[in-house]
């Protein structure tokens, strides 16, 4: 796979490349900039030369491909009968919310984080419960344990977990996970985990289902998770959730039907092919994704020594510390000055204030033009 690539995207419906003006080089959302699978294309060509795109499930041999996924890459034992699809990891959590919740009951996260948790609460008539992570001096984030506990034992009703956490980067630990599983159990809370970046893992690390750490813990938890950002397939809006609480996969499946619909054929399809034979394909990836996430910290030390970068864990996103830069709109000032796009920071929550997200799944090329603008945007300045 030649990652090194460079394919032109602008013309083919993208909502990342399709944002802003042509001369605006996109780093925001968090899709890749890469050729999906071979054995996925070639899966997709054959479905479609069938000519038929009736109403349909999950095709043989997906679930068996997950089960030896999850076992393999994150040695989580699941069964045929725990697993379902939804058509988004989004759709999931807040169908969850739904299922797990009443109207006004609380709902804890974790921030900053991914705007569409962030907002899910409210959004379905929930109220938003913070548990604000702690930034440490050389910028890795951990979790309050002292106020987690006093928010779970508050009335929160449901835990919303990102794992790996988006903006962040951190894969937390056992210790981390065990800790916060275990207030959870103590409280009677929910646990809803987001774990869509849980196969995007740098060396050192390795991501632990928070469901795997034990019966009890699994009882009280539903997974989600999707080859969508694996394997660069995020349009086929296919995604899988996870439940080994028999009540609670028949409470999720009797109205998820009627309220969700049905995921995509196509994306089924393409799941199939992914976690059959997208093996060596995800390796080649996280080597590339890794070189990339050192290129990027290394550049910032060197040419951007103002902006604070630690290391993600995983994901192929960046959390990038602008504050000291004194800019009031960082994202504002490099796409103008810059014409460079990246996630504007505050959307993420209030400590996401002078933040930036930048996508570093992209070709080198790529990577180094947009560095580079953002270099010349604040030596212009200077």
């Amino acid at each position: 796979m030649n990652f090194d690539q460079v394919i032109d995207r602008r013309d083919t419906e993208s909502s990342k490349w399709c944002l802003y003006d042509d001369d605006v080089l996109p780093m925001w959302l968090a899709d890749m900039d890469f050729l999906s699978p071979q054995p996925v294309i070639q899966a997709l060509h054959q479905r479609v030369e069938h000519g038929i795109f009736g109403y349909g499930g999950p095709p043989d041999g997906l679930q068996e491909a997950i089960i030896q996924h999850l076992a393999d890459y994150q040695e989580w034992l699941v069964k045929p009968n725990e697993i379902d699809f939804v058509c988004g990891v989004v759709t999931g959590f807040i169908h969850a919310i739904y299922s797990l919740t009443d109207p006004g009951d609380s709902v804890l996260i974790q921030t900053p984080v991914y705007p569409p948790i962030l907002k899910a609460p409210e959004a379905t008539g929930r109220q938003s419960v913070h548990n604000p992570l702690i930034l440490r001096e050389d910028g890795k984030y951990e979790i309050d344990f002292d106020d987690f506990e006093r928010k779970a034992a508050s009335g929160v009703k449901l835990f919303i977990l990102c794992n790996p956490h988006n903006p962040v980067g951190r894969v937390f630990t056992r210790a981390e996970l065990s800790k916060m599983a275990e207030i959870c159990l103590e409280n009677n809370v929910w646990i809803c985990s987001d774990e869509i970046h849980g196969d995007l893992i740098f060396s050192g690390y390795h991501h632990l289902p928070i469901a795997s750490l034990s019966p009890q813990v699994s009882e009280r938890t539903v997974t989600y998770f999707a080859p969508s950002k694996t394997y660069n397939i995020a349009g086929l809006s296919t995604s899988v959730f996870v439940t080994q609480n028999p009540e609670l996969k028949q409470r999720f499946c009797e109205t998820l039907p009627m309220l969700l619909g049905h995921p995509n054929i196509l994306g089924l399809t393409a799941a199939r092919a992914a976690y059959q034979d997208g093996r060596e394909w995800l390796h080649q990836l996280l080597a590339y994704l890794e070189s990339n996430r050192d290129f990027v910290a290394d550049f910032i030390s060197d040419e951007l020594p103002r902006i604070k970068l630690w290391k993600p864990e995983g994901t192929f996103l960046a959390w990038l510390d602008c504050r000291a830069l004194a800019l009031e709109y960082p994202h504002a000032f490099f796409l103008k000055e810059a014409k460079v796009g990246l996630n504007d920071g505050s959307a993420f929550g209030d400590l996401g204030q002078g933040f930036l997200r930048l996508n570093f799944g992209c070709p080198r090329k790529t990577l180094i033009e947009g560095l580079t603008r953002m270099k010349a945007a604040l030596d212009k300045r200077h």
